[in-house]
């Protein structure tokens, strides 16, 4: 292949290999100069042009990317007509995507002018997906290149393997304090992850968290057709001799490895009866959040085996994001970990709604509302209170003359609801586990359900965010886990946190309220009357 540049008579054939702009006339990269183009570049005044040209036994870009995609193509792959050098590989159809890695490297092994790229092996892919692409680095190649790489691409070097399993049965075993809430949810979240690949569940059992009624119910879901079987255990497995592997040797099966390198996810169990896998699942897969349960599942799903080899690669790459649900580091021996919450209440609004007056200072049943959400909050079981100031920050701080609360101060009120909950949350003690957050004008929020939300946050049963609900409408204050402040720091204007509760909804336990205390906040001198009347 020839490079370099040449006068505009001399380069006819050849392929500009820049952009060229001169005056109105503008050429681009990969044009082949004819007659035309010529002409034009003389026009201009062009003297000269970078070309490139083919050799006797050269292969042009597209020619070659495109038959070495060809080849590396296996079933379920469809290939992209090559331009500019690259052809495109895509699904034909849902699956997860087989990489045979030795045959890529010897590929990329060839030249340093042929490159193949890969999603990762054993990615779930959708119907048209873009899974690989095959890119000639210079405008042209030598043949032998060519055939070099078409023949290390010998047997295809990808494949899209089909979901196969249809039918799955599961399982979940109980103990005292696991609620039927928690089940329900991991079901929702299950058959979440089972959609795409066209699987549904048909049929779920709940039993004690005993080797024998488990044993009993996985040789049911056997009986009634299931392809694969997943066990939900109330208790995590800590060992082969555990109930959910014993319960699976009971009814005749294998245990074919116990524990994987991928976190979160370690303590998955895979096991089989004949020919149908069971999956012992590991907490992390009552989460929707990606875990090493669904690297498993999804190529169980394909027909694809799961080896002890297979799981034991997985190491590299194994470590994944963490999941907010996780319990934090073991406490100290005597504390449950939702009894050190502050509360913050947000007073430093300027009440543009309220059309002059400062709606905190204004009076209900004898008190300003600023007065009456800090003394149920000062009454509840928060450990500390923060009022955070802004507007009126003096009169704010009379209104609340004599009680036991620490203020802070906000400068940048003006800016909206986003800053006072920042200033709020960078003043939380540093011994608290997390902080209600209430609004100073929501009078009618009580000590009751303050406590209630204190009540209902469990870290250590992944309870990090406690909201007040009626009717599947979300109320306020809203209890947040430390684990959270860092994106509370986040939040900017007069928007508050609720796109970071559907975010981590995982994370979210829903208390049940009553009347409209939750959901009344006095913005407007109507909403005030009516208060009044009761």
């Amino acid at each position: 292949m020839k490079f370099g540049p040449a006068r505009p008579a001399e380069a006819l054939g050849g392929v500009t290999v820049h952009t060229l702009r001169q005056g109105d006339l503008v050429l681009k990269k990969g044009t082949t100069i004819g007659a035309d183009e010529v002409a034009a570049l003389q026009r201009a005044g062009v003297r000269e042009v970078v070309v490139v040209r083919l050799e006797e036994g050269d292969v042009s870009e597209d020619a070659a990317a495109a038959s070495i995609a060809q080849v590396v193509a296996g079933e379920g792959v469809h290939v992209e007509r090559a331009f500019t050098g690259r052809a495109n590989l895509f699904a034909r159809h849902p699956g997860v995507l087989v990489v045979d890695r030795a045959i890529v490297d010897r590929i990329n092994a060839v030249d340093e002018a042929i490159t193949f790229a890969t999603l990762s092996a054993f990615k779930p892919v959708v119907e048209g997906e873009m899974i690989a692409t095959v890119k000639l680095i210079p405008f042209g190649v030598a043949g032998h290149l060519r055939d070099a790489a078409v023949l290390a691409a010998a047997g295809g070097a990808m494949r899209i393997a089909p979901y196969t399993v249809r039918k799955v049965g599961i399982v979940s075993t109980l103990l005292p304090g696991l609620s039927p809430k928690v089940i329900d949810k991991t079901l929702r979240v299950t058959a979440e992850r089972l959609a795409p690949a066209g699987a549904k569940i048909i049929a779920e059992r709940r039993v004690p968290h005993d080797q024998n009624a488990l044993a009993a119910s996985v040789r049911e879901l056997l009986g009634l057709g299931a392809e694969l079987v997943i066990v939900f255990g109330a208790s995590a497995i800590a060992d082969r001799r555990d109930v959910i592997p014993s319960a699976i040797e009971q009814v005749g099966g294998a245990i074919e490895h116990f524990g994987m390198p991928v976190d979160p996810g370690n303590l998955l169990l895979i096991g089989r009866i004949g020919g149908v896998p069971v999956l012992g699942a590991p907490g992390c897969a009552r989460s929707p959040v990606e875990n090493g349960f669904d690297w498993v599942l999804m190529r169980l799903l394909a027909g694809i085996a799961v080896t002890r080899a297979d799981l034991t690669a997985m190491g590299v790459g194994g470590l994944l994001m963490e999941i907010v649900t996780r319990p934090q580091p073991r406490l100290p021996a005597g504390t449950d970990g939702n009894r050190h919450v502050a509360a913050v209440i947000l007073a430093a609004g300027r009440s543009t709604r309220m059309g002059g007056p400062n709606k905190l200072l204004a009076e209900l049943n004898g008190k300003t509302l600023v007065r009456a959400v800090t003394e149920q909050a000062l009454a509840s079981k928060a450990t500390s209170v923060t009022v955070v100031t802004g507007h009126q920050a003096a009169e704010v701080e009379k209104a609340l003359a004599g009680l036991q609360v620490i203020f802070v101060h906000n400068p940048e009120f003006a800016e909206g609801l986003a800053s006072s909950v920042k200033a709020g949350i960078a003043a939380v003690p540093a011994d608290a586990d997390g902080a209600v957050v209430c609004l100073g004008d929501m009078p009618l929020i009580d000590t009751r359900l303050i406590d209630r939300l204190i009540e209902a946050f469990a870290p250590d049963r992944g309870s990090l965010i406690a909201v007040p609900v009626s009717d599947g409408r979300r109320g306020n204050p809203v209890l947040w886990s430390r684990r959270f402040f860092g994106e509370l720091m986040t939040l900017d204007g007069d928007i508050g946190a609720r796109h970071l509760i559907i975010k981590h909804g995982e994370a979210v336990a829903e208390v049940s309220v009553e009347g409209h205390g939750a959901f009344l906040d006095i913005d407007t001198p109507q909403a005030l009357a009516e208060a009044r009347r009761g």
